[in-house]
């Protein structure tokens, strides 16, 4: 295990290489922020300054190369607009994002396993029907749609619940959380619920699909055949071996909510690095666009990594291929 987490490392380094350079090179060669970052009425010795000041008067190679060393060093820029560390701009909205992707996640496992258990192990009733076409719907909506849908419904017409911004926040190891504060959560389940929705519906039919090909497998009759109870045959026996298909699209999906998150944070608000991310886009503020991805792609390979790990806890050939290899 040690010498694939190593190998895994060496293989991360080199990813996030290449995408700096390929990051990098995409953002620096769309558009050019000083129309947008000082006045029109400036003379061109003001343009001349200013583009000396944010390092644009370089040739990109030696743009790149300097962003680099820095990066070396934790210092992914300034940002143009604020004048502050890019990396600490995108860290400081992290926590939002994070927590609104981890309670859509965790709705998502909590009710889409059940739901695609009940539906695989009784298809034709009323209720794995009724699972199924609800499935249905959560990928088909619009994320946009649903989430003003929610707004005008809870917020507007009902007035239950509060429709942008992040609410009362806790200090949790420093870091401050909306879970831990009643009015926290009356912000967070909206959001949470929107975002959560595709994967819910991904997580039934996985689920379904999963529970109905087990149940036809040799061992699971065999289980029946010694007279196991049916909640024993499911939890042990078919719930363990479709865990690992799920476990995959979990941790991929998880990155993609965290990546992704951006059309629910505008619709309410939410201030996290996805809103960060458009302001931005907007302003042409490169640095923080440039940080934001390549904080996007560690996190995918950071959760990439800790699912190869589960695998091999859930799956002991796969520890057996490593070891082979």
């Amino acid at each position: 295990m040690l010498v694939y987490l190593i190998r895994r490392s060496l293989q991360s380094v080199v990813v996030l290489l290449a995408m700096s350079l390929l990051v990098f090179v995409g953002v620096y060669a769309v558009g050019n922020p000083i129309d947008i970052l000082i006045n029109p009425q400036a003379d061109q010795q003001d343009r001349e300054r200013s583009i000396a000041a944010l390092g644009l008067d370089k040739p990109l190679w030696l743009q790149y190369a300097l962003f680099l060393k820095g990066a070396l060093t934790g210092d992914l820029g300034n940002s143009f607009v604020q004048g502050t560390p890019a990396l600490g701009l995108i860290l400081e909205r992290m926590p939002a994002t994070l927590e609104l992707a981890v309670v859509a996640m965790l709705i998502a496992i909590v009710l889409g396993i059940p739901l695609g258990l009940w539906a695989g192990m009784k298809p034709d009733s009323l209720s794995g029907r009724s699972i199924m076409a609800g499935s249905i719907l959560g990928f088909s909506l619009p994320t946009f749609w649903v989430g003003l849908m929610l707004i005008m419904v809870f917020s507007v017409m009902l007035g239950w619940l509060p429709s942008n911004g992040r609410g009362e926040t806790r200090l949790l190891f420093g870091v401050p959380v909306s879970f831990l504060t009643v009015d926290g959560w009356r912000h967070l389940i909206m959001p949470a619920t929107n975002l959560a929705l595709f994967n819910l519906a991904l997580m039934i039919r996985l689920t379904r699909a999963g529970t109905r090909e087990a149940l036809l497998q040799d061992y699971v009759k065999f289980a029946r055949a010694k007279g196991l109870s049916n909640a024993r045959v499911i939890g042990v026996h078919v719930l363990r071996n479709i865990l690992i298909p799920i476990v995959t699209v979990i941790g991929l999906q998880f990155g993609s909510l965290i990546a992704f998150a951006i059309v629910t944070e505008s619709v309410f608000a939410w201030p996290g690095m996805g809103k960060l991310l458009i302001d931005s886009i907007n302003f042409l503020d490169r640095p923080v666009i440039v940080a934001y991805l390549l904080v996007i792609v560690t996190l995918f390979i950071v959760i990439n990594l800790v699912v190869d790990v589960l695998y091999s806890a859930l799956d002991p050939r796969v520890r057996l291929a490593d070891a082979k290899g």
